[in-house]
């Protein structure tokens, strides 16, 4: 059931770094005092905001059915939305370089993005409440977010992940079977599994694989897409509330944009790609008093100089094709409006 999360307004400067980010979630969820946190790719810049603060400052976020809003309505319109991406010699370049990492043994698996700016009739507040990700963020001049990748869950003392790897659009024939059986998607898949199990084993025991490469679709304005995710769980200690934070600290970043080994391909990700990922790729959550449920900050659109810049990419491996990474950067550039 919907839950709606109508605070009060009151004035309260954003989180600064005068208090850790994880400290900060450690204290308010042993107080059992709910709070949205937004965790940019690097941590260089985390929120960890009370609910009264988030809407204070303007921020809307739709958790999975939980809210800080009601739904506004706008006039039914068709949807412009122009892409304007990297040229492939410049993704080409990027790729190369992941390409050389992986064949000397430094990485399995590298997430590669790019930005792409776009044109669109659609506002940042039209793309927040008209989309139909089950994980959306508004941050009122710096991004909108309309996510379907679930970071982590914790519910009653259990932690669940749900890593999201592998595309293709639903239209080409026998969609499902290609994307099941292609050689590359199933080691980037593995990978990630593996990488999110082990993860996981820092702060549960009795972690396992509960669903294997299971398929969701996803509707967007111009097509259906099937996306192959996994669940992994296990049981989290006594007394978790008091280490929320510290827990989510341990596990960040998301193994499912960063890659394998997650150190260094966070070290080569800044070596191939041409921008900083800022809040791209970061987490984002609530904790409702109890539990705590939170996205992976993809499917992501920027505010950049007056302009929209969305951003995306996929997982390369030994086994990846450069013009078919570059395509699947450029098909994941949508909004989920039908």
């Amino acid at each position: 059931m919907e839950k709606v999360l109508i605070l009060m307004r009151k004035t309260t400067p954003f989180f600064g770094m005068s208090e850790h980010f994880a400290e900060k979630m450690n204290r308010l969820a042993a107080q059992h005092q709910p709070f949205l946190f937004v965790l940019d790719f690097k941590l260089k810049a985390p929120l960890v905001l009370e609910l009264s603060e988030a809407t204070a400052q303007g921020i809307l976020f739709d958790v999975d059915g939980q809210r800080n809003f009601r739904p506004a309505a706008f006039p039914k319109k068709a949807v412009q939305f122009r892409k304007h991406p990297v040229s492939y010699d410049t993704y080409r370049e990027g790729f190369d370089n992941v390409m050389r990492h992986i064949r000397h043994g430094n990485s399995f698996l590298t997430n590669l993005t790019f930005p792409t700016p776009v044109e669109t009739n659609l506002s940042s507040e039209e793309i927040f409440h008209r989309s139909t990700a089950p994980y959306k963020l508004l941050v009122p001049g710096k991004c909108v977010v309309f996510s379907p990748e679930i970071f982590v869950k914790i519910t009653d003392g259990k932690i669940a992940s749900y890593p999201m790897k592998g595309t293709i659009d639903a239209a080409i024939p026998n969609a499902a079977d290609q994307i099941l059986n292609d050689r590359k998607e199933t080691a980037e898949h593995n990978t990630i599994v593996d990488l999110i199990r082990n993860d996981l084993s820092m702060v549960a025991k009795n972690v396992h694989v509960s669903r294997f490469r299971y398929i969701d679709e996803v509707q967007t304005h111009e097509k259906t897409l099937l996306q192959v995710s996994s669940e992994i769980s296990g049981d989290l200690p006594s007394g978790y509330h008091f280490n929320i934070g510290s827990i989510m600290a341990a596990l960040l970043p998301a193994g499912s944009i960063s890659g394998a080994p997650k150190q260094k391909t966070v070290e080569i990700i800044s070596e191939s790609e041409i921008d900083k990922r800022g809040y791209y790729t970061g987490v984002f959550g609530l904790f409702d008093g109890h539990n705590l449920d939170s996205a992976v900050m993809i499917r992501y659109i920027a505010q950049e100089n007056g302009r929209m810049v969305f951003r995306s990419g996929g997982g390369i491996t030994v086994f990846s094709e450069p013009e078919k990474e570059y395509q699947e950067m450029i098909d994941k550039v949508y909004v989920p409006i039908h």
